[in-house]
């Protein structure tokens, strides 16, 4: 670090107050942004892609955190690996595309030559007594929980991964995303920092900022009985009956559905749940009627609202019988993260038979755009002077349990 110092850092840590946002310093300059590279993106397990996106073997995809450069594949024997996008001979970025197929991955420098296990098959002009064995690439844990990629930098990555990983995959595994194909993927820069977007994510006190989301959306979510505001009183009382009826066909399915919210008391917060959408209740359309003919897995009725997964620190997934969508924000700058989406099909749907692309993209794409332009002004107000502190609201739990999750991330790994 260097402006902010280490002490500073720590004395900005430690004097955050439980229930109110973060001191300007987290969201501004380059310090807290390395800061969070070490602290957060180094050491936790990060959603980074699907299965989806690697179909075959040598089908591979790369993506940065922070100065790190991670390949990850599908290796000869139809497993994901991950690897640092370093060459072991004189440190050369080794591949530059963001996604493509490779039989080896060769370095375009000196032709050093590796398998997709990363092992060195090949290094020109060596001498004798030379081990390739000492020089294969260096590995990146990578671990798929039902078809959803996570690579993790750290030597020793959060023990609790396994137990999140047991705890949420019976909830995707009726959905098959292993099976699923990409009908599309949009990246998005937003115009702030990266806490922004997860904080933005994590609350519906401004979705009346969504009109097309709220078509199926309840915006009933983060209230309860006692902080309910009388205009959205109807709007609860559907919900509830419509949840009964949710309720029941999951027990009857064998569907598990009820809330696990863990997103502050342990290394990988995560939230998950299986909660009903509002017209039809099959999908995000202007009806909520199913955007693709095709189920996606194995469902037992369209009617099956959405499976909401978050994951702390960078990712939110929403499932519902006819797609999934899946969310990673990944920190570009202090003040620019990446959105990328990934909307998932059914392997045997097609586009313009099965479903319109634009129908099924339209309300999440209109959402994002929404949340980018909310997020710019959240990273412009707290760029000024004025900024200070502000309480956070009832509905804003889940934003205060991010908050909390973040500032014991970082004192964990300033102490």
């Amino acid at each position: 670090m260097t402006a902010l110092g280490t002490i500073e850092a720590s004395e900005l840590v430690a004097r955050r107050p439980v229930g109110q946002s973060l001191e300007a310093a987290f969201y501004a300059g380059r310090e807290f942004f390395d800061l969070d590279i070490a602290a957060i993106f180094a050491k936790h397990w990060i959603f980074v892609a699907t299965e989806a996106e690697l179909p075959e073997p040598g089908d591979y995809l790369t993506t940065t955190l922070g100065d790190y450069s991670i390949i990850v594949l599908r290796d000869d024997d139809e497993n994901i690996r991950s690897f640092h996008n370093v060459c072991r001979h004189r440190g050369a970025r080794i591949l530059d595309q963001q996604r493509g197929s490779v039989g080896n991955i060769v370095c375009g420098y000196h032709k050093w030559t590796y398998g997709t296990d990363g092992a060195l098959r090949h290094a020109p002009s060596q001498p004798p007594g030379f081990d390739p064995g000492c020089f294969g690439l260096k590995p990146v844990h990578a671990r798929s929980v039902a078809g959803l990629v996570f690579v993790c930098l750290a030597a020793e990555p959060p023990s609790d991964f396994a137990d999140v990983s047991a705890r949420i995959e019976p909830y995707l595994a009726p959905h098959r995303l292993r099976e699923a194909k990409v009908a599309a993927q949009v990246d998005l820069v937003e115009r702030g920092n990266w806490k922004l977007v997860m904080e933005n994510n994590r609350e519906c006190y401004h979705c009346d900022g969504h009109p097309e989301l709220l078509r199926t959306f309840f915006p009933t979510y983060g209230y309860t009985d006692a902080n309910l505001p009388a205009r959205l009183r109807p709007a609860h009382e559907r919900y509830l009956r419509v949840d009964a009826e949710l309720r029941a066909i999951c027990e009857h399915s064998g569907l598990p559905y009820r809330l696990i919210e863990e997103l502050d008391t342990r290394a990988t917060g995560f939230r998950i749940q299986r909660d009903p959408l509002d017209l039809a209740g099959e999908s995000f359309t202007a009806d909520g009627k199913a955007a693709c003919r095709r189920p996606l897995g194995d469902v037992p009725t369209p009617r099956l609202g959405h499976l909401s997964l978050h994951l702390q620190p960078n990712s939110w997934f929403h499932v519902v019988s006819d797609h999934a969508v899946t969310f990673s924000a990944l920190p570009i700058a202090p003040d620019r993260t990446l959105l990328r989406t990934t909307w998932l099909v059914a392997p045997d749907a097609v586009e313009g038979v099965d479903y319109d692309l634009e129908t099924l993209l339209k309300i999440w794409t209109a959402t994002n755009e929404q949340d980018a332009q909310l997020v710019a002004r959240a990273q412009q107000g707290i760029g000024s002077p004025a900024y200070e502190p502000g309480p956070y609201a009832p509905t804003e739990y889940q934003v205060e349990a991010f908050c909390n999750w973040y500032i014991g991330r970082l004192r964990e790994h300033l102490r």
